[in-house]
């Protein structure tokens, strides 16, 4: 019996360790985004949505998104790479991505994109929905298609 409630100390421990310092249980598999929450959120801190950028319309790209495991899988659908692109959810949280690579998805957790006041994005049960996803690159804010898994 001890062993057992030392066990479960140790897990909720640990569990409580990951979840404060890193985005995600399982590591992202691109290592340009393996960043813990505090470097996630001094980036956002120092980006700012760019509300009069030009407006590309709908950006050759999709994002499904899946509220249980709280992530988007966003893939570049274009004939080229991307480089430098900020993420915007419901422009107000915003997580970087230094490289999109065409015809790929990459897996962004809701605890990657934050907010400038080191918020980051939870649907909050429905209180806080997906309004707008859209990504900001070479100087034009582009809309993104987001279905619901």
């Amino acid at each position: 019996m001890k062993k057992c409630l030392l066990f479960v100390a140790l897990s909720v421990c640990v569990w409580g360790c990951v979840g404060e310092t890193t985005p995600a249980l399982i590591p992202n598999p691109d290592p340009s985004l393996r960043k813990n929450s505090a470097q996630l959120s001094a980036d956002a801190v120092r980006r700012e949505y760019e509300l009069n950028a030009p407006r590309g319309g709908t950006a050759p790209a999709r994002a499904d998104y899946n509220l249980m495991s709280r992530n988007f899988e966003l893939a570049n659908l274009s004939g080229q790479d991307w480089a430098n692109v900020e993420v915007w959810v419901n422009q107000q949280y915003v997580v970087f991505v230094p490289k999109m690579e065409q015809n790929n998805a990459k897996r962004l957790d809701f605890k990657m994109f934050y907010d400038r006041d080191g918020k980051h994005f939870d649907t909050e049960g429905g209180k806080n929905p997906l309004v707008s996803l859209e990504i900001y690159k070479d100087g034009q804010m582009w809309a993104v298609p987001a279905t619901l898994e």
